[in-house]
């Protein structure tokens, strides 16, 4: 019987260890983020449905039709409607949002690289130098 209560209890412990690594929290902050992103994006590029968005407009204006929408242009091939449109849509919302995840991540890497803590030994490394300088000697 106690190995029953010491499993769960041990369980617990690594979930909570799991959880404190912080991975699972910035995990869901990402998730969070990419999710109220993408309303950013589909305002600008559009959903690829009902919401054009600006650059949609504005493609949507510049090949005309009735309503400036770009979602709704495409080709008719023997009675089949194939809406090159949406699919348009699709790929510049991909490419909007991986050129800003891209950018994202790529400051973030600047930021974490500036921020780089020495290692012991390059601590140590500096100190030996430090003490050559000082005392004039290069036998250490």
């Amino acid at each position: 019987m106690p190995k029953a209560i010491d499993k769960p209890s041990k369980v617990v412990k690594e979930f909570r260890e799991f959880i404190d690594r912080g991975n699972v929290v910035e995990l869901g902050v990402a998730f969070v983020m990419g999710a109220t992103f993408k309303t950013i994006i589909d305002a600008f590029a559009g959903d690829g449905k009902d919401n054009q968005g600006i650059l949609g407009g504005i493609l949507g204006a510049i090949f005309g039709g009735e309503q400036p929408n770009f979602n709704n242009k495409g080709l008719t091939l023997n009675g089949s409607f194939l809406p090159f449109g949406t699919l348009l849509s699709a790929v510049i919302n991909f490419l909007l949002v991986a050129f800003v995840m891209f950018s994202i991540v790529k400051v973030y890497n600047k930021f974490r690289s500036a921020a780089a803590v020495p290692t012991t030994n390059d601590l140590l490394a500096e100190i030996r130098d430090e003490l050559r300088k000082n005392n004039g000697t290069s036998h250490l």
